[in-house]
């Protein structure tokens, strides 16, 4: 598929920003499209500071893809920059397109134009479809992360 851009998101790709959020087996859980209020409130903070990135893949005007990038600035690794990623999602009409693989590969590349010396993110443990997909981009599970609730 090469018939979409990926592009910052704007404030009203945040409905549709959501919707894929929420259509997923631990999305359908935390996420409300209904409730587009606490998202809104996200996303200005977010085009706020130089150091986050959200962005969407888009056919035409329509956001199929969405994924969140922030460089974090860190005295580990020599001062190292490390790109982490997040929130990662392809409505379902597109999974399986090579959609998600070049959205990554940009994120990748987006990370070492800012001078990031390597990109980490998380996965739930109950992903593993995620997992292998990441593996095949040349991820490696190194780490084991945690979680607090507040």
């Amino acid at each position: 598929m090469t018939d979409y851009t990926i592009r910052r998101a704007r404030r009203d790709d945040i409905g549709a920003i959501v919707r894929m959020l929420a259509d997923d087996q631990l999305g359908a859980t935390r996420d409300d499209p209904e409730d587009l209020g606490p998202y809104l409130r996200a996303f200005e903070e977010i085009e706020a500071d130089p150091n986050q990135l959200l962005v969407v893949v888009a056919t035409g005007e329509q956001p199929v893809g969405t994924l969140q990038l922030t460089i974090i600035p860190g005295l580990a690794r020599r001062g190292a920059l490390r790109g982490q990623v997040e929130a990662v999602r392809i409505h379902a009409e597109h999974r399986g397109s090579g959609l998600g693989a070049d959205l990554m590969r940009w994120a990748i590349d987006e990370s070492r134009r800012r001078g990031c010396a390597l990109v980490q993110l998380t996965s739930d443990t109950s992903r593993t479809a995620a997992h292998r997909f990441y593996e095949r981009l040349g991820f490696e599970p190194s780490h084991t992360g945690f979680k607090f609730k507040l």
